[in-house]
């Protein structure tokens, strides 16, 4: 009989050492590996009412949902290098955003649910907490800082790896989805005659749909990112700098056990306009609007997604600045109302409420994304952009979007950014954001 794939050989945890639990089901070890919400976070989330996620269950969800993507579409396996992909199938992390340009870990789920992770050095002590990891091993990277002149050497060792084990566990099927591989590698794989299919979508359209604990995990991450944004807002005044304040955001993430931040998007003043400039040493003035998208990767894993801006200052904010935020306010609540399962991606962006013309120069990248671990799959597009960058599709129960808008004229003084999380339930939506707007904007 193969080995369980809930079985990790060589145990170092000793058994006889029971912990209590946390409330997401996790051992409450004071030394224990796996990363996780501080005591800050629970107590906040228990005095807000939120329910923390069954993280033993949400690890067995995760992998029986890309376990049943991969039959689905008749492959061997799937090969993962993108952290994220490598986090939603293992819960494991280890460097993330060193491992986003340095791709030393890789996990290969197969078809019969064996899954193999190659850890850096291959230290198993880093995933034992989860025991849907089969086994690890060392020897998945090859890109050049790691092995030079012996790429090409250390890459056919890597899908030799690969191939034997697709004999082992899948027979005769040679086809194998990959999300990211370096060149060497790719070619490896091409010369055992290996049919290396897209990995992208698989991962992607089954990550896209939450399940249960996902949900509760991202109500959690919310929260605590809501609560940091709070500390955001006590620090912005007229006198510090944009960093002094995006800093409260960083620091705040972490006491709470939340992981990182992907961009640095805050600006102030004349800074909002244009947009996408990251924060840095300017001073803010008195009466000026700043304006910020989180992109927090925070507690769980999971991506809180929250734009704002605010009047910062003892005055009153100008005209222009009111009707530039009841603009964008009226976009993304108008554009919320219309989600619900059944609607189409091209439908989406086709309705709701459309741009003022003096705004559709500098609108935003996307009218709605997906959001779970990160920005995910979709990124559905103005009426504007449908043609050259659109793609259709339709949206179903457990799907979490991002709504957003930027409202900026061309020329123009200030710009505000608006953004809420949104979750597709069976008869609808439900609005995951409960952080303010500024009320000097819209009172």
């Amino acid at each position: 009989m193969p080995p369980s794939p809930f079985s990790i050989p060589k145990r170092k945890i000793d058994p006889a050492r029971r912990p209590g639990r946390k409330p997401d089901n996790t051992p409450d070890d004071n030394d224990r590996i796996e990363i996780g919400p501080t005591p800050l976070a629970y107590e906040e989330w228990a005095a807000a009412g939120l329910e923390c996620p069954d993280l033993q269950a949400m690890r067995r969800l995760r992998w029986e949902r890309l376990t049943a993507a991969i039959v689905e579409r008749d492959l061997a396996g799937l090969l993962m290098y993108d952290p994220m992909n490598v986090r939603y199938a293992t819960d494991t992390t280890h460097m993330q955003l060193w491992a986003a340009h340095n791709p030393f870990r890789a996990c290969l789920l197969l078809a019969d649910g064996h899954m193999v992770l190659w850890e850096y050095g291959g230290l198993p002590h880093l995933s034992e907490y989860n025991p849907l990891v089969g086994e690890v091993r060392g020897g998945g990277s090859f890109f050049y800082f790691s092995t030079g002149a012996r790429t090409d050497e250390k890459a056919a060792l890597f899908a030799a790896d690969i191939d034997a084990l697709m004999r082992e566990h899948t027979g005769g099927n040679r086809r194998l989805a990959v999300d990211k591989i370096q060149i060497a590698g790719l070619r490896a794989l091409d010369r055992l005659g290996i049919e290396v299919h897209e990995g992208e979508e698989v991962a992607e359209k089954t990550r896209a749909i939450k399940g249960p604990d996902e949900v509760r995990a991202m109500r959690c991450a919310m929260w605590a990112c809501e609560q940091s944004i709070t500390k955001m807002r006590e620090a912005a005044a007229p006198g510090v700098t944009e960093n002094d304040v995006w800093a409260e955001l960083h620091k705040e993430n972490i006491r709470r056990g939340g992981e990182w931040i992907e961009t640095r998007i805050l600006s102030s003043g004349p800074r909002t306009n244009p947009w996408f400039q990251e924060c840095g040493p300017r001073i803010i003035g008195n009466n000026e609007l700043l304006a910020f998208d989180t992109d927090m990767i925070g507690c769980y894993g999971m991506c809180a997604d929250i734009s704002r801006t605010w009047f910062i200052g003892d005055g009153r904010p100008t005209n222009t600045q009111r009707h530039l935020h009841a603009v964008a306010y009226q976009h993304i609540m108008a554009n919320m109302e219309i989600l619900k399962p059944g609607v189409s991606f091209r439908e989406l962006s086709e309705g709701g409420h459309l741009l003022p013309a003096e705004y559709v120069p500098q609108r935003y990248g996307s009218k709605y994304h997906g959001v779970g671990l990160c920005d995910e799959w979709p990124a559905i597009k103005y009426p504007e952009d449908w043609e050259s960058k659109g793609y259709d599709g339709v949206l179903v129960p457990g799907m979490v979007l991002c709504v957003e808008a930027y409202i900026g004229e061309v020329g123009g003084k200030d710009g505000v950014k608006l953004e809420d999380q949104v979750l597709i339930t069976e008869t609808g939506f439900e609005n995951l954001t409960n952080c303010p707007f500024d009320d000097r904007l819209t009172g």
